[in-house]
């Protein structure tokens, strides 16, 4: 029963980091219907910008947990900027153009942003240092839960709630639900397209650098090609829940997480991703659109 219990929880830390780099994608998909291949690089600067501020913080006498707040807040700040700059690079300059054009220019977008930061960094893992505090509430249950996993799915607990409430009770998400819709409607009943989209960027780019921080604390190394493996891993995730869904995009995640976690743990660690692919193909032969998608019907 132990056994089983830690690793359920380790599917629900995994899948907790899956499904806040999935919201990214799938509220992309949902304003603008592209998938933005260069997410699992913005996740991957979110933790090398919090290491390089802890590092820097660190060395001027800081310590413990304030380090890690301000450390994620110029981390989240900076990967925010980097979103938008990728949709007014890689997306805006394309949106008329055919559906390919932008999905290569995120493919180009991605490659670049990862040498950029091996040329920057090094090809080596660094060590990312924990800089949470232990949490006595948790003692009876560290056989099980560590200060890690409950803070990562404490916060993609709150961020999904966060997100569904803005979306749904702000102006601004009403805007984003009406582009969604229709964008050619929105604009014409005075919605700003354009910043629609870039906040769009903006909060999802800022949801994956908290991912890429937390696992980051959580497995205490990181590396410039971090973000591709997630990234893909996430956009499984996406399409598992169904893409275009924020409630979707969590669940995706935690079937994705619980699979390989379980199917690590009682089968094979060697095929762990032949699990979770397998899994994506069987949901999507029985359920076309995801586990909470919806099947469009095309009027000819």
């Amino acid at each position: 029963m132990d056994y089983f219990l830690e690793l359920l929880i380790g599917g629900l830390t995994r899948g907790s980091i899956y499904a806040l780099i999935a919201l990214g994608y799938t509220m992309v998909y949902g304003i603008i219907e592209l998938i933005n291949f260069a997410h699992g690089e913005i996740y991957m600067l979110g933790a090398f910008t919090a290491l390089i501020v802890a590092s820097v913080l660190t060395l001027h006498g800081m310590t413990g947990l304030s380090v890690l707040i301000l450390a994620s807040v110029v981390a989240v700040l900076y990967a925010a900027a980097y979103g938008f700059t990728v949709e007014k690079i890689a997306y805006k300059p394309l949106r008329q153009a055919p559906r390919l054009s932008p999905l290569i220019s995120a493919i180009g977008m991605s490659i670049f942003l990862q040498n950029y930061v091996l040329l920057a960094q090094t090809s080596d893992f660094l060590p990312f240092p924990n800089l949470l505090p232990a949490l006595p509430f948790l003692d009876p249950y560290s056989r099980f839960i560590g200060p890690t996993e409950f803070v990562i799915v404490l916060t993609t607990a709150l961020a999904t709630v966060a997100l569904s409430c803005f979306i749904k009770f702000t102006r601004l998400g009403r805007a984003m639900r009406a582009t969604a819709q229709d964008r050619g409607m929105a604009m014409l009943l005075g919605v700003n397209v354009n910043a629609v989209i870039s906040t769009t960027f903006i909060v999802g780019s800022a949801l994956a650098a908290i991912g890429g921080i937390l696992i980051a604390t959580h497995v205490g190394r990181i590396n410039f090609a971090i973000g591709f493996i997630a990234g893909i891993k996430a956009f499984t995730a996406a399409v598992l829940g169904g893409i275009g869904s924020i409630p979707g995009a969590v669940l995706g995640g935690l079937v994705l997480g619980w699979t390989e976690s379980f199917a690590t743990g009682y089968l094979s660690s060697d095929y762990e991703d032949v699990f979770a692919f397998c899994l994506l193909v069987l949901i999507l032969i029985l359920r076309p659109a995801g586990i909470l998608g919806r099947s469009t019907v095309q009027k000819v």
